[in-house]
């Protein structure tokens, strides 16, 4: 009996029209390929993990197929088409899963903002291994000075108690109590505004969300100077 592995849903279903682009944001070149396909690129690289789920705009399946072709080769990655929220897209790429997550051969659900192409793949390992040892991961990081578009109160990292920090992506959890959160979300009508609220709020008991310590260097692509901050930031790494 194979051991299980880990699912990887980029979401890449959002409007983006705060980059200043005629196209989705996750499809503008960085450093020589879309923005998503270094996402995608990272996520396939994971030890563990199979398949990748992308969430697509509708409408966008062919544009999104081709961007990913250059780095996907021979391995399985499944495109969805999402919905009109962010939970929404969620749930879509959860039902395109639910098959593997009832057999066994996913434990563990992994989503990420196809428009955050620099998160690396350590991090992605550690929310993983974490997720499995306690519930759920987001990777966090301390806030200085002014908070982040996307800060939010989380999980002290490597101990109980909170504290301001910086919310990010990927974020890991449990599959089956994942997907029963998101069925009982579903039934309350609530629409979070990341997987982890969802989670937190209606996942059975006995399962705890951990941060995981993370680089503030992995951004976000939302205005046209993030694309900016992003290319220099790769070609820093030697990409």
């Amino acid at each position: 009996m194979t051991a299980p592995t880990a699912a990887v849903v980029v979401l890449a279903a959002g409007s983006g029209t705060r980059v200043g682009a005629e196209v989705n944001k996750i499809l503008l070149p960085l450093r020589g390929r879309p923005v998503l396909a270094w996402s995608v690129r990272t996520a396939l690289a994971v030890p563990g993990v199979d398949p990748v789920v992308v969430v697509h705009r509708a409408g966008e399946r062919a544009d999104v197929g081709a961007a990913l072709l250059p780095v996907i080769a021979d391995r399985e990655v499944l495109l969805v088409e999402g919905g009109a929220s962010r939970q929404d897209s969620e749930q879509a790429a959860l039902a395109a899963l639910a098959g593997r997550v009832a057999d066994g051969s996913v434990d563990v659900v992994v989503l990420h903002d196809g428009a955050r192409p620099l998160a690396p793949l350590e991090l992605f390992a550690a929310t993983i291994a974490t997720a499995r040892a306690y519930g759920g991961a987001v990777p966090a990081h301390e806030l200085a000075g002014l908070l982040p578009r996307d800060a939010a109160a989380a999980p002290s990292p490597g101990g109980p108690g909170t504290r301001l920090v910086g919310v990010a992506t990927p974020q890991a959890f449990r599959a089956a109590p994942l997907l029963a959160a998101y069925r009982a979300a579903a039934e309350a009508g609530f629409d979070g505004t990341d997987t982890a609220a969802a989670f937190t709020q209606f996942a059975p008991a006995g399962h705890d969300v951990r941060a995981v310590p993370a680089d503030p260097g992995n951004v976000k692509v939302t205005f046209a100077e993030d694309l900016r901050l992003a290319a220099r930031l790769l070609a820093e790494s030697g990409f």
